[in-house]
């Protein structure tokens, strides 16, 4: 099949919507609107492209569909507290959004990723750009907010959290950098998958490599941080036996970004930064103990009611001390009104223990990315587990793809025997 030029376009725009629309600032200041938008490029997709669509990838799809909407439905209706419906519409949305997305491209997954590689190539570019210029319009920035967020902007093209966001390393004062997302922490997972991508699956530009390691470096981020020396390492000895060159090359430059990530992990354990630390110690342990109070259904994906919980709620276990004890860890946060960073322990806690390992199944089973899957599912599980995403489109597309996936062979094997 020719991939026209058309084709190429309409792909790129629905991944580039699947990774704006986890966690990037366009849909943070106007989602309902983007959603829309979003839903009516899937539409047009689908009439443009429902004979290419298999019957087998429909009726997967749809089943996959059905038995997500199921699971939302159980969980309302035996949700601990009264729940928000309009949040429910919200995971409908997501779920729709993700399941026709992943419908789109059927099984040539390649079309995804390569789709996949362009959007994120222009991001890596954009944030070294969003890095660098911030030197020069520092003192021209503009402050936008929507009702849960506030950023300052330069023409709405850059965007950074100055109040925060400032910090000076080896005596150079500079802002985090958060690209076009809502935290640096977000940047970095979509710049470390890019990293892989390029590295591990296309194998394409060494030099775009390098970049997005400065770009990852820029977040100032201590899990991208580490992702990257992961990476690296793989990297290098993948590559140690056909160019000893450009191992000493990666060699020589991870030594920097080591002694940052050295710097980084100190600050958050024990310096002035060490409220950040405290805070993920916490969405580990007090959602997981949420849910063990409430395994089957948990309390409900209400973000409203979830953050009334974690005000109340109050735990305390000796193994969990016993355990801080030994690593050197103390945990200083008793409580919060705030929602979780992990978004595997938001799970556990919001829909119960049965639902989150369904979903935790398909998500390790997704069928997207095979080639040293064992690295990215490494990658994916570190993000999700330091940011709130695994419920937002572009992360929820891997659960879906395990579903898909496994009901696509019950499909074929029935047919198969009929």
């Amino acid at each position: 099949m020719i991939y026209t030029l058309k084709q190429k376009f309409l792909d790129s725009l629905i991944v580039f919507m699947l990774v704006m629309s986890s966690g990037g600032l366009l849909f943070v200041f106007n989602r309902n609107l983007l959603y829309g938008v979003f839903v009516a490029i899937l539409s047009a997709s689908y009439f443009l492209m429902k004979n290419k669509i298999l019957k087998i990838n429909f009726n997967s799809s749809i089943i996959t569909l059905l038995i997500l909407f199921g699971l939302l439905i159980i969980n309302y209706l035996f949700a601990v507290n009264e729940q928000e419906l309009n949040k429910y519409y919200y995971y409908f949305m997501v779920i729709s959004v993700s399941v026709f997305s992943l419908m789109h491209f059927g099984d040539n997954k390649n079309r995804l990723l390569l789709s996949l590689y362009a959007v994120l190539r222009i991001i890596v570019v954009h944030s070294l750009l969003n890095f660098s210029f911030f030197f020069f319009i520092k003192d021209n920035l503009s402050v936008i907010s929507s009702t849960y967020h506030e950023c300052e902007t330069f023409l709405n093209l850059f965007f950074y959290t100055t109040e925060r966001g400032v910090i000076t390393l080896f005596g150079l004062e500079f802002c985090r950098n958060q690209g076009l997302f809502w935290e640096p922490g977000v940047l970095q997972v979509f710049l470390n998958i890019f990293f892989f991508v390029n590295a591990f699956i296309f194998k394409k530009n060494r030099f775009m490599l390098a970049l997005t390691a400065v770009a990852i470096v820029t977040t100032y981020s201590t899990t991208g941080i580490a992702l990257l020396l992961l990476q690296s390492l793989v990297y290098i000895l993948k590559e140690m036996k056909d160019n000893k060159l450009l191992v000493l090359i990666f060699l020589f430059f991870t030594i920097p970004v080591i002694m940052i990530f050295n710097l980084n992990v100190e600050e958050k354990v024990q310096g002035e930064k060490q409220a950040s630390f405290q805070k993920r110690l916490f969405d580990l342990t007090q959602p997981f103990f949420i849910a063990v109070e409430y395994p089957l259904t948990g309390i409900g994906l209400d973000l409203n009611q979830f953050q009334k919980m974690r005000e109340e709620f109050y735990f305390s276990s000796a193994n969990l001390d016993a355990l801080q004890d030994q690593m050197g860890v103390d945990s200083k946060t008793v409580g919060t009104d705030k929602g979780s960073s992990n978004s595997i322990m938001f799970l556990f806690a919001t829909m119960g223990f049965p639902t989150t390992i369904i979903f935790l199944f398909m998500f390790f089973n997704q069928q997207i990315i095979i080639d040293t899957k064992w690295l990215f599912m490494i990658i994916m599980l570190i993000s999700v587990m330091s940011e709130p995403l695994l419920l937002r489109p572009f992360f929820f597309i891997f659960i879906a793809s395990g579903f898909t996936q496994f009901f696509h062979r019950i499909t074929s094997h029935k047919q198969q025997l009929s």
